[in-house]
């Protein structure tokens, strides 16, 4: 039997139909495959730029690595009055040239609740003060020192002074003075000029 004419067309219709759409999505395949392709082409582009312009930087801007590292600190000289339990001789004259007596007397405001320094002036917590230099260390015979100064056998001259104010404990070991100590030069200094002038006779500076 032959197929009418219009059965025909309905054929090439549907043939046309089909074939439209199998070529359409060929096209949109391939044109997906490519923007793929052109994603990761972009993806690929980026990351040898940047690990060019790492490698371009790092050729710029390199540093050598020091030899020794950080900072090289300078130690300084020792001060005149450093480490008082070495026996090490200290000048007394520079030391005492950095006092002032106006200062000592303020600075001495630490010592006033342990110590009188006015003549008459009895003893506090620990000893009287006045006449103190040039007194032999614990002769104050109404006060009842450490075994340590009382056996210690010298004088308050302005070294010993001065070594037994930077850190009393550690100047005469034993001692049951508390105090921690003046550690600025001048600070000691004028607090043994105003300790020297309250006394009948002071004594002559080095």
């Amino acid at each position: 039997m032959y197929a009418s004419n219009g059965h025909k067309n309905n054929i090439l219709k549907i043939r046309y139909f089909l074939n439209y759409h199998v070529i359409r999505s060929k096209i949109i395949i391939k044109m997906d495959s490519l923007e793929i392709n052109k994603i990761i082409a972009a993806i690929l582009v980026v990351v040898a730029l940047i690990i060019g312009l790492d490698k371009i930087s790092g050729s710029i801007f390199h540093a050598e690595k020091p030899k020794n590292p950080g900072y090289k600190v300078e130690v300084m000289a020792a001060s005149i009055t450093d480490a008082p339990d070495t026996g090490e001789k200290i000048d007394i004259a520079a030391l005492m040239a950095m006092g002032d007596l106006d200062h000592g007397k303020k600075i001495f405001k630490k010592c006033a609740a342990c110590h009188s320094i006015k003549q008459g002036g009895g003893n506090k917590i620990g000893p009287a003060l006045y006449n103190v230099v040039g007194r032999t260390i614990g002769g104050v015979s109404d006060y009842k020192y450490s075994k340590s100064l009382m056996s210690y056998g010298k004088e308050w001259t302005f070294e010993e002074l001065n070594g037994f104010l930077i850190k009393p404990a550690t100047w005469i070991k034993g001692t049951k003075m508390a105090f921690a100590g003046l550690k600025k030069e001048k600070d000691r200094a004028s607090v043994i000029i105003y300790m020297n002038q309250n006394g009948d006779i002071p004594k002559l500076l080095p």
